[in-house]
């Protein structure tokens, strides 16, 4: 009842309808972070040390090298050790991500230094990586997804 002093009926609506969208984006982002405290495939396990490898490479290889010899074989980018394999967008954004990680701990992305490098610091690093891009570009997609399917509805009803 105190509440509905400072907040018009619209207002509350609008306000407990947003309520399950904050719950599940809540619940996503501890999934997230669960998932983050166990191990990956290819721990440890030379010589190519598996996903976080692979990911941490591209961030190497779109940091430092040209963006003409990304996806070209050359002396400083060995493709057939985690060669950068998916589109354009993709590896712009391991380029984002290696200006974090690079920030954070530049010898995990130091090009011809740092295969298989793992350290705890650098996995939290690119955890972090993840955890950002979900917030900032997938989870406001999916918003604006829900939106354009559902233009009329109130947040909480489309979940439903």
């Amino acid at each position: 009842r105190r509440g509905q002093r400072f907040m018009g009926g619209k207002a509350r609506r609008l306000a407990g309808g947003w309520a399950p969208v904050a719950a599940i984006c809540v619940a996503a982002v501890a999934l997230r972070v669960g998932v983050g405290l166990h191990g990956y495939s290819g721990a440890n396990s030379p010589p190519k040390f598996g996903d976080y490898e692979a990911q941490r490479h591209w961030m190497e290889v779109t940091l430092n090298l040209p963006l003409q010899e990304w996806y070209v074989q050359t002396e400083a980018n060995d493709l057939g050790y985690w060669g950068l394999d998916y589109p354009p967008l993709s590896a712009y954004q391991s380029w984002a991500h290696g200006k974090l990680v690079a920030w954070l701990e530049p010898e995990a992305v130091a090009l011809g230094e740092s295969r298989g490098y793992e350290t705890a610091s650098s996995k939290r690093a690119m955890r972090l990586t993840a955890l950002l891009s979900d917030l900032l570009f997938m989870f406001p997609a999916a918003a604006a997804a829900v939106n354009a399917l559902y233009p009329r509805e109130s947040p909480g009803s489309r979940l439903w």
